[in-house]
């Protein structure tokens, strides 16, 4: 039988005084009572209770018995307490992974002022351009672009993640504006290597929503979007860049934005965990804030080096 049915039994027993009491509180009959303490003393060789007609008794053995087995209750309780607590506070440590980029100019001012809100917990950020192993790297939360694969992981999604395609006023004054996407196959273009396609630029005309993919080819490739920032506002060439991270070089006019009458199609952003059931608040409360600060259309348009 099982021991700790039979330990929590033998404990209500002591407390009630009485086998059919006991039996009504744990919902079970009473001959299953009696059979629990009948193995739970054969399997410890002794006596625990003395029986008779007017009640009974505790043996000796079984006064020692029985305060053991209330500290094993309160350790357990305690242990159920902790966990519980874990689940329901928001504190502790968070473990995030999202890519560099965005970690850099969006997550790390989100994650201050969430903690500002929550100073009980504390971030490690991995910011990493590749797809982590939540379950690995002990990942609680990852922010992820563009479409999700099917899997057992949970999942939200947060907003989207637009893009612009800009060059520097000294590119345009020495190659020219590109008139369209396909002039992007003649120019010089700044290629991020960390998404899929890279190479492969697709736009989406204003006119009537019809795609348009053009190849591109230039004399940068890298898979640090920074290093794509700073090469066009050096004049290196052409980009398509988050609005997030080009915004403050548009307002200063550093880099010009180019193809009024395209865009860039813009990349869902999802949260995703370890697994949908039994998300910990401070996972769930970390990923409805992302939601209010990333669902907004206008969110790229934020000075988040400010929080």
């Amino acid at each position: 039988m099982d021991r700790l049915t039979s330990l929590q039994l033998f404990t209500r027993l002591v407390e009630s005084g009485s086998f059919s009491r006991t039996a009504r509180d744990m919902k079970l009959s009473q001959p299953t009572v009696t059979k629990h303490i009948a193995a739970l003393e054969a399997r410890l060789g002794v006596r625990l209770l003395n029986r008779n007609t007017r009640g009974m008794r505790l043996t000796e053995a079984g006064t020692l018995y029985y305060e053991r087995c209330k500290i094993i209750e309160r350790e357990l309780e305690a242990a159920d307490r902790l966990v519980t607590n874990l689940g329901e506070d928001i504190s502790g440590p968070l473990r995030v992974a999202c890519p560099a980029g965005l970690g850099r100019h969006v997550i790390l001012p989100l994650a201050r002022a969430f903690m500002a809100r929550n100073p009980g917990v504390r971030f490690d950020l991995q910011l990493d351009d590749h797809t982590l192993n939540l379950l690995e790297h002990g990942i609680d939360v990852a922010v992820r672009m563009g479409r999700l694969a099917d899997s057992a992981l949970g999942s939200r999604q947060l907003g989207l993640n637009p893009w612009v395609t800009v060059a520097s006023p000294s590119y345009l004054a020495r190659q020219g504006m590109p008139a369209s996407p396909d002039a992007l196959a003649t120019h010089e273009c700044l290629v991020y290597s960390s998404v899929p396609g890279d190479q492969r630029w697709q736009f989406q005309r204003a006119e009537d929503g019809a795609l348009v993919s053009v190849s591109v080819h230039g004399p940068l490739r890298t898979n640090d979007i920074d290093s794509v920032l700073s090469a066009a506002l050096a004049g290196m060439g052409v980009a398509i860049l988050p609005t997030y991270l080009a915004q403050p070089a548009l307002e200063r006019e550093a880099l010009v934005p180019l193809l009024p009458e395209h865009s860039l199609l813009p990349q869902p952003m999802h949260a995703v965990y370890p697994s949908p059931r039994l998300v910990p608040t401070k996972v769930l409360a970390w990923i409805e804030f992302l939601q209010t600060q990333l669902g907004h259309p206008a969110w790229p348009m934020r000075d988040w080096q400010l929080g």
